[in-house]
Formats: C-alpha cells, structure tokens, sequence
C-alpha cells in the first residue's frame, strides 16, 4: 500500500513538472461549500450541449445519439435526429437556438457525421426546427472533410455573437502535424457562417485560393469551449492541450493560435512537443492552465444572484470533477476559486434566463446551483 502511494505521488508531481512545464496551481477552495445545489435534470449519460426554450423547457443533447426534451418534470425524446456517428469522443454535441428563436424557430446541432467518400467521420453543423417532438426542415450547413477514422477532437460548440454571424468550432481530429495550421484543411479551427450557412464575404480567408472560406481562427487543439462575452462583445473560446496547455483565448479574425507550433503543454508519454511557447505571428491565451483541468463549457456571470461574481467566468472540469470560477481584470485571470469539488465530470455550463447557473455533469444530470445564504 505505502509503495501505491509513493507511486501515486511521483506520478502526480510530475504532472505538474515534467519537461521544465510552469506550473499554475494557484487556486483557492472556499472552507464551506458557498453553492447550493439541486438536480433539475436527473439521469443523464453525457449531456454535452442543453439550452432552455422560450416555455423554459429545455432541450439536451446527450453524447449517445439522444436530444431530449425535458418538460413538465418529464423526458421526451426527439424523433427525426440526423446519422450520428457515435464513437470515441464523438456523437451528438453541442446545441445552440438562434437569436430570432422566437420568430423563426431555428435550432443548430453539432454532430459527428460519416457522410462523404473517405472512411471516417468528421464534424457537422445542423440547421433544423422541432416540431411535435420532431425535427424537420433539417439543412447541413458545414460538413468538415475529409473524414478520418480517428475518434477524437471533434469539438465541439456553437454561439452567435452580437450581430448574429455563427461561430463554431471544430478540433484537430488528431492530427495535429497537418490540420491546425493549413488554412486549406479542416480541423483545429473556429468557423464563421451566416446563419443560413452561407459564408461572410468579410472572412479572412474568403478570397485565398483553396482556403476553406468558412474559417476565422486556427491553430486550435480541441475547442469545448465557446461563449459571447457579452460585456464587450468577444468570442472567447477555451480548449484542450495535450499534456498541460489548456487555453482561454479571445477569437480574433485569422489569427493564428499556435497549436501545435507553440504550446505551454508536452506529450501524454511526458516527452516535448516543442520547446516553443510564444512565436511571432501567433497569439498567446489570456490563461492557461498546468496540469490540464480538461475544460469543458463556460459561461459568464451576467446577473447579481451571485454576490460579487458579475463578470465572472466559469468553466467545468472533467479532469478534476469540480467547476471552476475565475474573477478577470483585463483580459487576465487574477483569482481561481474550485467550487463543487468532485461532484463529477463537469461537460456543460449555462447561465439560465432566471439568472442562476446550471451545469450537466456525466452521469447525474443537470444541477440548478444557487448562492447560499
């Protein structure tokens, strides 16, 4: 037993130290627990993606293949899904309503999709509406080629920003030495469309030779993290490193993020992966974080349920199965505080229209977190 746990502890240690990484262990645990919480979901896989509906019902993706409407203290499943490739990380994702939900209807899906002639599969972006507890009027708006048969990196998540353009985000696929930084390849990228899938002439790259049109960042790993922030109306955006190296960043049109030519992280095997963490040309995160956390959904802290968090981030944990508050101040990340420590494998963070925050955590559910008194 004392040899496990000696061994456990080299082994934690150097995930903090291996190859000369900095480390960034500064983070505070509250002595009582500040958030109470309650479980408005419950019984859920893998809930990627949910949002709430204008009758403040919500629909949530799960990972397997299922969008589920909860109603009414009940679950209902969503007929007329498109195919799905299940595998690996991949399978139903992200789940975005349009703007103008109320008058047009539109929803948008991030999915696995195998359509295409290689084998494989690669990231999809939906457009459709629901009706009676179906989908209809189904329209793919991207499809990222070519597929690969790898089964991780997908991405992947959706947001609109203030003047309705679409922002997705698709991952490397795994192939990190040729997709992030060729602007003529998908994956490691984040996308900008019209919301009828049509491509913003004013995108960085619309008028290159070979370019694909769509794309307004790269250099990206595996984005799981997209949001608006609405304070002064950026996309931020946080994804996964390897070993190390989880990032926030600030998207900008057609900069270039650095992945995999610069990283603050190294190889699972502890081995670099380069021993570059700034170039000139690329952009550096305004955080990031050794060891890894494994970051999955954020949202910002809009409303004063909260005391003191109005402009707050937050952002889940699969990792280390809490969620993660970060108080910012220019741009930078000057406090992290861990809240929920080991409630489970923090997948999705939303602030609701009632202003209280809600998580989808693996294999639970959804949780309404309040302040307590």
């Amino acid at each position: 037993m004392k040899k496990y746990i000696l061994t456990l502890h080299f082994f934690v240690v150097l995930l903090g130290t291996s190859c000369g990484q900095n480390t960034d262990n500064t983070i505070s645990t509250p002595e009582k627990p500040i958030l109470s919480k309650e479980l408005v979901v419950p019984d859920l896989r893998n809930p990627w993606g949910f949002v709430f509906l204008p009758d403040n019902s919500l629909l949530i993706t799960e990972k397997e293949g299922k969008l589920i409407l909860y109603k009414d203290g009940s679950k209902r499943i969503i007929k007329g899904l498109p195919d799905i490739k299940v595998a690996g990380q991949g399978g139903l994702l992200d789940i975005a309503l349009d703007p103008q939900y109320s008058s047009n209807g539109y929803i948008y899906l991030t999915y696995v999709f195998a359509d295409g002639k290689e084998k494989g599969s690669n990231t999809a972006l939906l457009r459709c509406k629901l009706f009676n507890e179906e989908l209809i009027d189904k329209k793919v708006l991207y499809k990222a080629s070519p597929n690969s048969t790898t089964s991780h990196h997908f991405g992947s998540r959706i947001v609109f920003d203030k003047e309705g353009y679409l922002y997705f985000s698709i991952g490397d696929r795994g192939n990190r030495d040729e997709n992030p930084q060729d602007i003529t390849r998908d994956g490691g990228k984040i996308y900008r469309l019209n919301k009828d899938g049509s491509i913003p002439t004013d995108n960085p790259f619309y008028t290159e030779t070979n370019a694909k049109k769509a794309v307004f960042s790269y250099g990206h790993r595996n984005p799981q993290g997209l949001v608006l922030n609405p304070f002064n109306g950026e996309i931020w955006e946080h994804e996964h490193g390897p070993r190390g190296g989880d990032e926030i960043n600030t998207i900008k049109k057609g900069k270039n993020y650095g992945w995999p030519s610069i990283t603050y992280g190294i190889n699972y095997s502890g081995t670099k992966i380069t021993d570059k963490t700034k170039m000139q040309g690329m952009e550096q995160p305004i955080h990031y974080w050794v060891p890894s956390i494994a970051p999955s959904g954020m949202a910002f802290i809009t409303t004063n349920k909260y005391p003191n968090w109005k402009g707050n981030l937050l952002v889940g944990s699969l990792a280390f199965q809490y969620l993660e508050r970060l108080v910012l101040k220019d741009n930078k990340v000057i406090y992290r505080e861990k809240l929920l420590d080991g409630i489970g494998r923090v997948r999705s963070v939303k602030e609701g229209p009632d202003g209280y925050v809600y998580i989808g955590v693996e294999g639970k559910g959804i949780y309404k977190l309040t302040p307590k008194s």
